[in-house]
């Protein structure tokens, strides 16, 4: 088990904006920073990022947590994984207290595939480094494709020895099981007898985003008819091939860096082109776009280009999955090649700066590109042209109209004009498109919650239909509700900054709301917690106490609750005269709202309390008196409407 000592060290030196920005494309905004989601589809950021508090959360999905959330969450993690990539991510050195041997055994179920991948790359390398029938074979194939050593270093290129089991011999004596072996792919069983996968194969190591080896891509070098050019990990608990990209782990940054994500066919155009000094690449290792290896890619950019030689193969390969990157809001640009030029030969040939240029100048958008393509095979055939006609109204018809209107009329008319079509028909073809989308995704949804019995809502047919995203659906708590953990809020948030007439802050709200008056029990269980911690040590709990509580669910609502609205743009200030207000001018009218609102709630409250008495009391002098307390009473009212405006006021009748 790690130790206490050492997770409050990791946690102490993880800089979240340092950790979060190796997955996804933080841009600064006043304090924060935001991004494009990385747990749900959207095309406008709603994820922020407090560095000072070390939190972050999603206004779209609701998203929330810390570092090690993030790295958790993200990566499909337990915390002690977690834990543990930060301390590898920051050279920690983690304390362990023994653990028991249920506890080894199950520690090692959960990390066996990767220590095993981990093991296998390491061995494939070395092989290819320093064992001559690795450097004779292996080796020169690289040199002969031009890979300079630390090309091979940043890839972790290997080889498997030729010999039929030379691979799992030797991981049989390091301690590995057959079973597992064959789980990773690395080994096969056949009549009893086990031998390599990869033998006699260069050996390309596959990296998740946090470079962790999930698997392994392997090429043949000797001619044969029998077996693949290529052969991959099969899909297992780490390595599922839809979610992965070839080379985004080295690629990464520059992605980010460059705001642009070029995508080729294979494992040797990533490497050559970075070699080549091209670092924005990865590669889907030739099968068709999927929706989580877009939300990869939209985590750091939402331009793609698709880099192809313009044999037809490489042309369908390209297409494939792209009206789904169109869709999620893509700037999808192809770029062919020189004729009998790959990635590969063209930036050995050009270097890196020609490279990048023929890209700038050669880039076509998708739709215009699947035009030209298409007509050019159409000819006279108007069964063709039709099928080209609907293959294109669908490409257009995913394209988001509320946030892509101007580009979406352009191409209607464009792909009118040149396929030769009425433009009023072509916008009924694509709204059927868009209609068809919607029934088809609100079945489905019926279909998961077992509602297949009710009626599809079907759109008005139209231009004006649009994609709209997803959000999650909840009950809007009441304003009691929003208000007592409003209260919270102040409270670790300004509890011990100055009040006048006060010790502070947490000494004025100590004194005047009535925990009693509180609905939700955490909210009371809190407030309780946080002065009894006060009064017995003299310390007020910060938000790190909060963020870091050893109660997952108060962790998990703290790191929501505590962080902060959206900054104003520093634009708002130049353009308008908008500026955020600094904190000594915004907390006392935070904390004088707040109570208000707890105030108000205890008046209202007494005045209930009032009026039924007034109807019960038979006694003159008492009804006076009576009167009299509920016109004290509904001054004080005034006085806090007078101060704090009707809103809190209206929130409490409609809730009273």
């Amino acid at each position: 088990m790690i130790t206490p000592a050492s997770i409050q060290e990791v946690m102490n030196r993880a800089d979240i904006v340092d950790v979060l920005g190796q997955f996804i494309r933080l841009r600064k905004r006043g304090t924060n920073y935001i991004a494009n989601c990385p747990f749900h589809n959207e095309k406008t950021p709603s994820f922020n990022v407090s560095q000072a508090k070390g939190i972050y959360k999603c206004f779209g999905c609701g998203k929330a947590g810390d570092v090690v959330t993030f790295v958790k969450e993200h990566e499909k993690l337990t915390y002690p994984e977690a834990i543990r990539w930060l301390a590898d991510y920051y050279k920690i050195t983690l304390e362990e207290t023994e653990t028991s041997p249920e506890q080894q055994q199950h520690q090692m179920a959960g990390e066996a595939l990767r220590i095993l991948n981990d093991y296998a790359a390491k061995y494939f390398n070395n092989t290819l480094l320093h064992e001559d029938e690795g450097q004779l074979i292996g080796l020169s194939y690289f040199r002969q494709r031009g890979f300079r050593k630390e090309i091979i270093d940043r890839f972790l290129l290997g080889y498997n020895p030729d010999k039929g089991d030379t691979f799992y011999r030797e991981a049989i004596a390091k301690g590995y099981s057959a079973e597992m072996l064959e789980k990773a792919g690395l080994a096969k069983n056949r009549n009893g007898i086990y031998y390599d996968v990869y033998r006699g194969r260069v050996i390309f190591p596959i990296h998740n985003m946090t470079g962790r080896i999930v698997g392994f891509g392997a090429r043949i070098l000797k001619t044969t008819d029998k077996a693949p050019k290529y052969i991959n990990t099969p899909e297992n608990e780490l390595y599922i091939k839809s979610r992965i990209l070839y080379g985004m782990y080295q690629s990464r940054q520059a992605i980010a860096k460059q705001d642009e994500c070029l995508l080729v066919e294979g494992y040797t155009d990533v490497i050559s082109l970075h070699q080549g000094g091209v670092e924005n690449v990865v590669s889907s290792s030739g099968t068709s776009l999927t929706e989580d290896q877009l939300r990869l890619i939209a985590q750091l950019t939402k331009n793609l280009t698709i880099l192809y030689d313009g044999d037809a193969a490489g042309i369908k390969a390209a297409l494939r999955g792209l009206d789904m990157a169109l869709s999620q809001s893509f700037n999808v640009q192809l770029v062919l090649l020189p004729d009998g030029e790959d990635p590969d030969s063209f930036v050995q040939k050009s270097g890196a700066a020609r490279f990048h240029e023929y890209i700038k100048a050669h880039k076509q958008d998708v739709i215009s590109f699947r035009m030209q393509v298409g007509l050019a095979d159409v000819g006279d055939d108007p069964v063709k042209r039709s099928k080209l006609v609907n293959e294109i109204a669908e490409s257009i018809s995913r394209i988001n109209k509320a946030e892509d209107f101007a580009l979406q009329s352009h191409y209607i008319r464009l792909a009118a004009q040149k396929m030769q079509v009425d433009e009023a028909g072509l916008i009924n073809l694509i709204n059927k498109y868009i209609r068809d989308r919607i029934e088809n995704e609100q079945r489905q949804t019926r279909r998961a919650e077992g509602l297949s019995q009710q009626p599809d809502v079907v759109p008005e047919p139209g231009l004006e239909v649009a994609h709209t995203e997803d959000q999650p659906t909840e009950t809007k708590p009441d304003a009691d509700h929003n208000q007592e953990w409003q209260l919270i809020r102040v409270l670790i948030e300004h509890g011990d900054k100055p009040y006048e007439g006060s010790d502070n802050v947490a000494r004025l709200i100590e004194s005047r709301v009535d925990p009693n008056l509180f609905k939700q029990d955490m909210v009371k269980d809190l407030f309780n917690g946080y002065f009894q911690l006060y009064n017995d040590t003299g310390v007020l709990p910060d938000t790190q106490y909060y963020i870091r509580h050893t109660d997952a669910a108060i962790r998990s609502r703290m790191t929501s609750l505590l962080h902060p609205p959206q900054a104003i743009s520093s634009k708002w200030k130049e353009k308008y005269g908008i500026e955020q207000l600094p904190d000594t001018v915004v907390y006392p009218n935070d904390v004088d709202s707040t109570l208000s609102y707890f105030e108000l709630k205890k008046i209202l409250f007494v005045q209930q309390q009032i009026m039924l008495r007034l109807k019960e009391e038979q006694d003159p002098k008492k009804l006076l008196a009576l009167q009299e307390f509920f016109m004290t009473v509904r001054k004080q009212e005034k006085d806090i409407l007078k101060r704090h405006g009707t809103v809190v006021y209206e929130a409490k009748k409609r809730n009273g």
